[in-house]
């Protein structure tokens, strides 16, 4: 996938709307998505899972390969 902002950032940021760290799964970063998962499904549970949530969808649509 391209950098910032490309249509693959979207596509993921999309993934991580419906199901948290779907988005990540997609660009191939395994770990934060089992964590983002997680974590939503938690604290889901709780109260904070759309933070989570939030921070999925974000973390997926602004992640730079070239900014590792």
């Amino acid at each position: 996938m391209s950098g910032q902002g490309s249509g693959g950032n979207v596509l993921a940021a999309l993934c991580s709307f419906f199901i948290p760290g779907l988005g990540q799964l997609i660009q191939g970063r395994l770990l934060i998505s089992i964590v983002q998962f997680v974590l939503a499904s938690v604290f889901w549970v709780v109260y904070l899972g759309w933070i989570i949530h939030l921070w999925s969808i974000i973390d997926a649509a602004r992640f730079d390969p070239t900014k590792k």
